[in-house]
């Protein structure tokens, strides 16, 4: 199965080393692996927890922007896939 679109990260927390992440289509769940790919940003993760306004969630759905700590620096616009 190829890579899926999934979102796109809206906003970069360089501090603390967290993205805020728009789902745009379909969802995503804690123990699934994105693919975040920019012009300068291409690294793949699982996703160990997220959050939506400080509380712990397990799902996200379209339409939704939640907060993840990430392994590497993300940018602005940046493409989230689900990776396969």
């Amino acid at each position: 199965m190829a890579e899926q679109l999934i979102g796109r990260v809206t906003h970069y927390f360089t501090n603390i080393g967290v993205a805020v992440i728009e789902v745009v289509k379909g969802g995503l769940e804690v123990g699934d692996k994105i693919h975040i790919k920019g012009s300068t940003s291409d690294f793949e993760q699982a996703i160990d927890s997220m959050q939506v306004e400080h509380q712990e969630v397990k799902k996200a759905k379209k339409g939704d922007m939640f907060g993840l700590k990430v392994a590497q620096h993300a940018r602005e616009g940046d493409e989230v896939y689900k990776a396969a």
